[in-house]
């Protein structure tokens, strides 16, 4: 598939439509020929031929059924009490340099959370505090008794590459329970994550790193959490799979928090935002990604009417908070190498996705890794000098 993630959703629902478009319309041509085929003679030679064999066609295409074979996610969460998390007053630090400061907040349930914030600002040290990885200098966090965090993260988790898949699963349950009530073996689980039973008794070094984050991922959902933490999890994943993941978190009962750079993934999933800002400060959004960005350019806008409109010089007072040239300036080019960025980001995804040779996989892959980052530290920073216009 050439395009990016939100583009196949258009062009999939639009493939969808016209299959079943062609479906219906060879079902109601179905019920007509049906009734001919009945009202005439039994002998099939007394029968128009051509008719007959035109029926089989659209008996065939009325019964058809997209046979696809899709990831399926059918776990289910852990019933969520009252009290989910609550931390309060909570301070990290790390040789000086503050995390977190005094970060007040009561987990209610089904929140979406999404997290934004410059490399270094404390979304890992967040992450590990909420997951018992790390504890807080100070301060005090609650965890509910039946909150079950399930953590996935960009760092892959170190299978042993001697092991065969199934005995990796088996090492957590031999058989789990689904969003029904049934219950799976380990091996029909896998064959549901698009690993068939052939697959199944691979060594886990065979693998591909996307299969290992969907082996990863598996191994989290299995354990059926009702507090999910997903971080980066749309890397290295097909876009197929993608698709499943979101469909499957849009029904997800429990909290969500997510880390993506993936704007489209996070605004359909996400409610409000923590805005890590640095020096330990933490902003509570409401809205999604999209939502804060308008947010900040109708302010950006209305500053600049504001400025035309008025022609007299502001008090020194004032103008001491306003941004220097030099950082209007600065935000007036990256609001024009954004896009471009974007662009470009665009177009190196999708020659990843039809390229086959692996040399220039491997130079795109480094080049679309490069452009993300500083596609990330340009947002970044035009978040910051938002929040100092507003």
């Amino acid at each position: 598939y050439k395009g990016n993630y939100s583009e196949f959703l258009e062009k999939k629902a639009e493939r969808v439509a016209m299959e079943q478009a062609t479906v219906d319309k060879a079902k109601n041509l179905f019920k007509t020929e049906l009734e001919w085929m009945r009202r005439q003679p039994k002998a099939r030679g007394t029968k128009a031929k051509y008719r007959v064999e035109a029926f089989d066609e659209v008996k065939e295409k009325a019964h058809s059924g997209k046979q696809t074979a899709e990831m399926e996610v059918n776990l289910r969460g852990e019933r969520q009490g009252k009290k989910i998390l609550e931390m309060h007053k909570v301070n990290k630090a790390f040789d000086g340099k503050v995390m977190l400061k005094d970060f007040d907040y009561v987990f209610k349930r089904g929140e979406r959370v999404g997290i934004i914030g410059k490399n270094g600002v404390g979304k890992s040290t967040f992450l590990n505090l909420l997951t018992g990885g790390l504890q807080p200098d100070s301060g005090k966090m609650e965890l509910g008794l039946t909150t079950k965090m399930g953590y996935y993260t960009q760092d892959e988790t170190i299978f042993d590459p001697n092991k065969k898949v199934l005995d990796i699963v088996k090492e957590v349950a031999e058989y789990i329970s689904l969003a029904d009530g049934s219950e799976v073996s380990a091996s029909a689980l896998l064959t549901q994550f698009l690993f068939p039973p052939k697959m199944q008794y691979n060594f886990v070094g065979k693998l591909s790193g996307g299969e290992k984050r969907r082996l990863q991922l598996m191994r989290v959902l299995m354990a059926n959490p009702n507090f999910l933490i997903l971080d980066e999890p749309t890397n290295d994943f097909d876009i197929m799979t993608l698709n499943v993941l979101e469909q499957y978190l849009e029904k997800f009962s429990g909290c969500v928090m997510i880390v993506s750079h993936d704007r489209y993934f996070m605004d359909r999933l996400v409610d409000h935002l923590f805005i890590f800002q640095g020096n330990g400060k933490v902003k509570d959004f409401p809205g999604n990604y999209s939502d804060f960005r308008n947010s900040s350019l109708q302010l950006s806008n209305e500053e600049k009417t504001q400025k035309k409109e008025n022609s007299a010089p502001a008090p020194p007072k004032t103008e001491s908070k306003k941004m220097s040239f030099k950082e209007k300036h600065e935000l007036e080019t990256l609001e024009k190498e954004m896009p471009m960025l974007e662009s470009k980001k665009a177009e190196l995804t999708a020659r990843l996705e039809i390229e086959r040779e692996y040399n220039k996989l491997e130079a795109i892959g480094k080049e679309l890794n490069s452009v993300e980052e500083d596609l990330e530290e340009k947002e970044m920073r035009w978040l910051e000098l938002s929040e100092m216009r507003a």
